[in-house]
């Protein structure tokens, strides 16, 4: 029988929560313990599973006004909340040496995470969404997203024009839909679990960047955003413990946008929309050679059937371009092609029950230009054909018994147990012995279930 790995030394992650509530405890802030506790309103006020992070209508707009809508008599609370996942991890082929550092092959069990947040009101027009957590895989703790808004509007000739400003660590960590990166399907997946090689440069920066954004929201139906993020100096990210030699490093400013048109009708909710960011980076950090050019330029979708809160559906698509030339990286001798591309394309459709039992089906497919180099051979991660095409279809199912008007605790915890299953139709490029190795696509078939508790 495959042993199940815990980890077990958590000093670290308790003098990294300790420190966090110092630092926020000393901020002249005094607002909530968690979203909920702050308005009075249950989970499923703001999340279409009572749980989330997939929002509805209400959950958007408080997180457009900054999170800063309270109820009169709660503005005094302190504004803290904990998070702790679990998990247990089994893939159709096991991992040879182990899925990670103190871990085995297979059938692993593990904290995914703990975290401890900081969310909601400072004052009438600033509110704050910060994470730090603890990763039970790593055994490591880390400053998280974090999202700090100031957010005031006004009204002329009946319409409302909002406007606000938002300081954060990972673009699209700010996004009001859940279609770009942060905050996209699937929300939780296996850190034991191997996971395609290639990824979006705009998914890639979180907790290592800073930046700042002004956005407005016009009619609630045109939503308009700019700004622009850098890397954080490399004492900061290790004060963070967010430091990786491996990353690329922006180069001045990366600019992002977003555009989005929505539209909420007898409980029909549709929105359209575009975002993108550009960036010249230093690979690796090298300096000397010239730089690399990312260009990320996503389009995105949202449905949601909200007529009848007993049986709500919802359909998300996203599709990302991301054009890259390499120069820097060519001649530091980390690709072969000075010019390529990644097209990501993402749907999910799901349908939720009393916001208590939900099923989401999601198809994820990722293509792009052939490197023998990025995308080389090598056990499991690597790719013998050199492409980083894949294409992967999941499905899962969760109960959310909390979180809503009816229920006990419902503005005090909250809890989510899911069942996950994730089929590679394609991996790193290929079906059979697509890393060399002779490891197949549906060997890395996964079966993941995860509780996730908050309060």
């Amino acid at each position: 029988m495959q042993k199940l790995i815990v980890p077990h030394d958590v000093t670290s992650a308790a003098i990294f929560l300790v420190a966090a509530m110092m630092v926020l405890a000393s901020a002249e802030t005094w607002a909530l313990p968690s979203f909920a506790r702050q308005t009075g309103m249950p989970c499923s006020a703001c999340h279409i599973q009572a749980f989330g992070p997939n929002l509805t209508p209400t959950g958007r707009n408080f997180k457009l006004y900054g999170y800063t809508d309270t109820a009169d008599d709660r503005t005094k609370m302190v504004p803290l909340s904990v998070m702790l996942r679990g998990s247990f991890t089994h893939t159709n082929s096991g991992q040879p040496g182990g899925a990670t550092d103190r871990f085995g092959a297979n059938n692993n069990a593990t904290i995914d995470e703990a975290s401890i947040f900081y969310g909601g009101r400072i004052t009438s027009q600033i509110g704050a969404f910060v994470q730090g957590t603890y990763d039970g895989v790593d055994n490591s703790a880390a400053l998280d997203n974090t999202d700090i808004r100031f957010a005031n509007y006004i009204d002329l000739s009946d319409q409302r024009f909002v406007y606000g400003v938002s300081v954060n660590n990972n673009p699209t960590v700010q996004d009001l839909w859940n279609t770009t990166p942060t905050w996209g399907f699937p929300w939780a997946s296996s850190p034991l679990a191997p996971t395609p090689s290639a990824g979006l440069f705009i998914e890639s920066l979180g907790a290592q960047v800073v930046g700042a954004t002004v956005y407005t929201m016009w009619n609630d139906l045109l939503y308009v955003e700019g700004g622009g993020y850098t890397s954080l100096p490399r004492n900061i990210q290790n004060g963070i413990n967010t430091f990786d030699p491996g990353q690329n490093q922006i180069e001045g400013g990366a600019p992002y946008w977003r555009v989005a048109l929505q539209k909420n009708w007898n409980g029909h909710y549709g929105a359209i929309g575009a975002f993108g960011l550009r960036a010249n980076v230093s690979p690796q950090r090298i300096q000397g050679s010239g730089a690399d050019q990312y260009t990320d330029f996503g389009f995105d979708l949202t449905y949601q059937y909200l007529v009848n809160p007993t049986h709500i559906w919802e359909i998300n698509a996203t599709y990302v371009r991301e054009h890259r030339d390499l120069n820097a990286s060519v001649a530091l001798g980390f690709a072969e092609q000075k010019r390529g591309s990644i097209d990501v394309a993402r749907f999910r459709a799901g349908y939720t029950y009393q916001q208590t039992y939900s099923l989401n089906l999601g198809y994820a497919q990722t293509t792009g230009t052939r490197d023998a180099i990025i995308y080389a051979p090598d056990p499991i991660d690597g790719s013998l054909s050199g492409k980083p095409n894949s294409q992967a279809f999941t499905a899962e199912a969760s109960y959310i018994p909390f979180g809503k008007n009816d229920s006990i605790l419902s503005t005090l915890a909250n809890l989510k147990l899911t069942v996950q299953y994730v089929h590679y139709f394609q991996f790193n490029g290929g079906f059979r012995n697509y890393d060399g190795s002779f490891r197949n696509a549906p060997g890395n078939d996964t079966v993941y279930l995860n509780g996730w508790l908050a309060f």
